[in-house]
């Protein structure tokens, strides 16, 4: 282990995080970017606690801080009655609970500061127009081919290539990802076009009959993320096609007059049919494992994808370190680590997608009455196992 150098297949947030856990811990790392420059596509993400918590495990929680939006609340609206069904206060009392606060961030900033972090230290080495295909081992290493005809040697292999992973189709081998049926529209709007009343510092969802739509402020406050989504049975994949303004407001016809609005406002739409995968408890082989989307692709409604990408990587990194660089140890033990606690996130995220953002009549009505019952302080309570950085503190 000590003369080879971990090969990371994939330059996202998880893969660039895989690769600062491992040189936190002294060892080194190739990371293997497809495209010609790296980059994050994307808009908005939010960014719970427990992401906070491993940002400093990685060596970037300051850059990550200054970057983010601090909202107020996370807020939930009826998206067809108009009025607020619950808020979760984000001040004092959350972030003393947690020890860290919950923010929103553009994804391209997350990413810049975890690249930068890359850049500085001499144990990562980033490498572009590396396009991962496949994977050999032996008792010694691994040689990953490349889409070029080359190949990369090292002691290990960790597939963080996303949701049509190549890794995973080697590792796992379980087809296409699986079509949710939940159409996703994206925006992004100057500040100035926000409605002046709506303009308000926090996360929110309006939920309606197989509808939702969000919205919060980035990059200080200069503009406003638009997401809206419909359950609209939609059968094939779908990624980052351009759509007409008239096909979103017809999409969200029933939603009052306060989000329609804001949908108004949005141009350059683009659409997404979101995919995930069921879990599995089996992310390895020999020196190969998977991180992030790769091993437990989810969709968004826990807003924890990125989230758990970087609690992985931290995982990954104190496995290696427990267990000597021995990965043949130390990757069976980080898929022991976090199989369960990700397989919770997915499923969870399916589940309320159709339960909290989705329901219609007496189930909403019922959402409604359950969610406005607990206080401040037993939402907390009912988010520790989410934000309370237990996915990282078995990992120490």
């Amino acid at each position: 282990m000590a003369d080879k150098a971990v090969v990371i297949a994939g330059g996202g947030i998880g893969g660039l995080a895989a690769a600062l856990g491992l040189a936190q811990k002294g060892y080194r790392s190739v990371v293997l970017e497809q495209s010609s420059a790296f980059g994050e596509i994307g808009a908005g993400i939010q960014i719970g606690p427990n992401a906070f918590h491993a940002f400093d495990y990685l060596g970037v929680g300051d850059e990550a801080r200054a970057k983010a939006v601090y909202i107020d609340n996370l807020i939930l609206m009826d998206a067809v009655g108009g009025e607020e069904v619950v808020r979760l206060e984000l001040g004092d009392d959350f972030r003393d609970y947690f020890r860290n606060p919950y923010a929103v961030v553009h994804r391209s900033d997350l990413h810049d500061a975890l690249l930068h972090g890359c850049e500085a230290s001499n144990l990562i080495e980033l490498r572009t127009d590396a396009r991962v295909e496949g994977y050999e081992q032996d008792g010694g290493g691994v040689t990953v081919a490349l889409a070029d005809g080359g190949s990369v040697t090292g002691a290990a292999l960790v597939g963080a290539d996303g949701l049509r992973s190549k890794v995973r189709a080697r590792v796992v081998g379980d087809g296409e990802p699986r079509v949710s049926g939940h159409t996703t529209y994206r925006s992004v709007i100057p500040v100035e076009r926000m409605p002046e009343d709506l303009r308000w510092s926090a996360a929110t969802l309006w939920a309606g009959p197989k509808i939702h739509i969000v919205h919060y402020p980035l990059k200080g406050w200069k503009v406003f993320n638009l997401v809206a989504t419909c359950h609209d049975d939609a059968p094939e994949p779908v990624t980052g096609k351009p759509v007409p303004k008239d096909q979103v407001l017809t999409n969200f016809a029933q939603a009052c007059e306060q989000p329609r609005r804001i949908i108004e406002q949005g141009e350059d739409w683009k659409l997404w049919v979101l995919c995930d995968r069921d879990p599995v408890s089996d992310w390895i082989d020999g020196r190969v494992t998977l991180l992030g989307d790769a091993a437990h692709p989810m969709l968004q409604y826990f807003a924890q994808g990125a989230c758990m990408a970087l609690e992985d990587a931290v995982c990954l990194a104190h496995m290696m370190e427990a267990h000597s660089g021995d990965v043949e140890r130390a990757f069976p033990a980080y898929n022991r680590q976090r199989a369960a606690r990700t397989a919770r996130v997915q499923t969870g995220s399916r589940l309320i997608g159709d339960y909290i953002y989705h329901p219609a009549g007496a189930m909403a009505d019922l959402r409604n009455s359950v969610m406005r019952s607990f206080s401040q302080e037993e939402w907390r309570h009912r988010l520790e196992w989410l934000y309370g950085g237990t996915g990282l503190e078995a990992a120490v």
